[in-house]
Protein backbone atom coordinates (compact mmCIF):
# COMPACT_ATOMS: atom_id res chain seq x y z
CA UNK A 1 0.00 0.00 0.00
CA UNK A 2 2.60 2.43 0.91
CA UNK A 3 5.01 1.57 -2.37
CA UNK A 4 1.55 2.11 -4.20
CA UNK A 5 0.75 5.61 -2.61
CA UNK A 6 4.46 6.45 -2.97
CA UNK A 7 4.01 5.62 -7.04
CA UNK A 8 1.16 7.28 -7.46
CA UNK A 9 2.47 10.67 -5.75
CA UNK A 10 5.52 10.17 -7.60
CA UNK A 11 3.38 10.54 -10.86
CA UNK A 12 1.32 13.15 -9.97
CA UNK A 13 4.91 15.42 -9.89
CA UNK A 14 5.51 14.17 -12.95
CA UNK A 15 2.14 15.04 -14.18
CA UNK A 16 2.86 18.86 -12.07
CA UNK A 17 6.00 19.12 -13.56
CA UNK A 18 4.77 18.51 -17.11
CA UNK A 19 1.51 20.91 -16.61
CA UNK A 20 4.00 23.58 -15.30
CA UNK A 21 6.35 23.17 -18.20
CA UNK A 22 3.40 23.36 -20.63
CA UNK A 23 1.97 26.44 -19.25
CA UNK A 24 5.62 27.84 -19.36
CA UNK A 25 5.57 27.26 -23.12
CA UNK A 26 2.32 28.75 -23.73
CA UNK A 27 3.01 31.51 -21.95
CA UNK A 28 6.23 31.80 -24.15
CA UNK A 29 3.84 30.97 -27.45
CA UNK A 30 1.57 33.58 -26.31
CA UNK A 31 4.03 36.36 -24.91
CA UNK A 32 6.22 36.03 -28.85
CA UNK A 33 2.66 35.99 -30.72
CA UNK A 34 1.78 39.15 -29.03
CA UNK A 35 5.11 40.81 -29.33
CA UNK A 36 5.44 40.27 -33.26
CA UNK A 37 2.09 41.20 -33.68
CA UNK A 38 3.18 45.03 -31.69
CA UNK A 39 6.22 45.00 -34.09
CA UNK A 40 5.00 47.33 -36.88
CA UNK A 41 5.20 51.42 -36.56
CA UNK A 42 3.73 53.99 -39.44
CA UNK A 43 6.46 56.30 -39.39
CA UNK A 44 3.97 58.45 -42.11
CA UNK A 45 1.86 59.30 -39.21
CA UNK A 46 1.38 62.26 -37.67
CA UNK A 47 4.49 62.81 -34.96
CA UNK A 48 2.21 63.16 -31.62
CA UNK A 49 0.18 59.75 -33.12
CA UNK A 50 3.33 57.89 -33.91
CA UNK A 51 4.64 58.87 -30.26
CA UNK A 52 1.41 57.73 -28.65
CA UNK A 53 1.60 54.55 -30.44
CA UNK A 54 5.19 54.10 -29.81
CA UNK A 55 4.31 54.67 -25.50
CA UNK A 56 1.24 52.18 -25.97
CA UNK A 57 3.58 49.49 -27.63
CA UNK A 58 6.22 50.11 -25.31
CA UNK A 59 3.85 49.32 -22.38
CA UNK A 60 1.95 46.45 -23.46
CA UNK A 61 5.77 44.80 -24.86
CA UNK A 62 6.88 45.39 -20.50
CA UNK A 63 3.72 43.72 -19.70
CA UNK A 64 4.52 41.15 -21.59
CA UNK A 65 8.20 40.75 -20.49
CA UNK A 66 6.84 41.05 -16.81
CA UNK A 67 4.73 37.58 -17.40
CA UNK A 68 6.63 35.34 -19.59
CA UNK A 69 9.65 33.40 -17.33
CA UNK A 70 11.81 32.90 -20.65
CA UNK A 71 14.65 34.90 -19.81
CA UNK A 72 15.82 35.11 -23.18
CA UNK A 73 12.35 36.23 -24.25
CA UNK A 74 12.02 38.54 -21.31
CA UNK A 75 15.36 40.01 -22.54
CA UNK A 76 14.16 40.19 -26.35
CA UNK A 77 10.73 42.13 -25.41
CA UNK A 78 12.45 44.75 -23.09
CA UNK A 79 14.97 45.55 -25.65
CA UNK A 80 12.25 45.94 -27.80
CA UNK A 81 10.45 48.13 -25.19
CA UNK A 82 13.46 50.32 -24.84
CA UNK A 83 13.36 51.14 -28.88
CA UNK A 84 9.90 52.60 -28.40
CA UNK A 85 11.27 54.49 -25.90
CA UNK A 86 13.65 56.01 -28.31
CA UNK A 87 10.66 56.83 -30.60
CA UNK A 88 9.55 58.66 -27.94
CA UNK A 89 12.22 61.14 -27.11
CA UNK A 90 13.04 61.17 -31.02
CA UNK A 91 12.82 63.87 -33.82
CA UNK A 92 10.73 61.64 -35.43
CA UNK A 93 9.95 64.24 -38.32
CA UNK A 94 13.43 63.75 -39.45
CA UNK A 95 13.29 60.36 -42.12
CA UNK A 96 17.10 59.49 -41.33
CA UNK A 97 15.86 59.11 -37.67
CA UNK A 98 13.34 57.37 -38.25
CA UNK A 99 15.25 54.95 -40.64
CA UNK A 100 18.06 54.38 -37.86
CA UNK A 101 15.43 53.44 -35.64
CA UNK A 102 13.80 50.94 -38.12
CA UNK A 103 17.48 49.57 -38.69
CA UNK A 104 18.07 49.01 -34.83
CA UNK A 105 14.76 47.74 -34.34
CA UNK A 106 14.97 45.20 -37.25
CA UNK A 107 17.82 43.77 -34.90
CA UNK A 108 15.48 43.89 -32.13
CA UNK A 109 12.72 42.18 -33.46
CA UNK A 110 15.40 39.30 -34.91
CA UNK A 111 16.56 39.23 -31.38
CA UNK A 112 13.03 38.17 -30.61
CA UNK A 113 12.45 35.95 -33.06
CA UNK A 114 15.43 33.76 -32.40
CA UNK A 115 14.38 33.79 -28.62
CA UNK A 116 11.15 32.88 -29.40
CA UNK A 117 12.17 30.19 -32.00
Amino acid sequence: MLAASALLLSGCAEVSDAVDQGSKTADKVSACTEALGLADLNPLVDPDKLKARAADKERRLRELAANVQDQDVKNALLGMAGSYVEVQKERIEDAGVVAQWVQRNVKKLDALRAACG
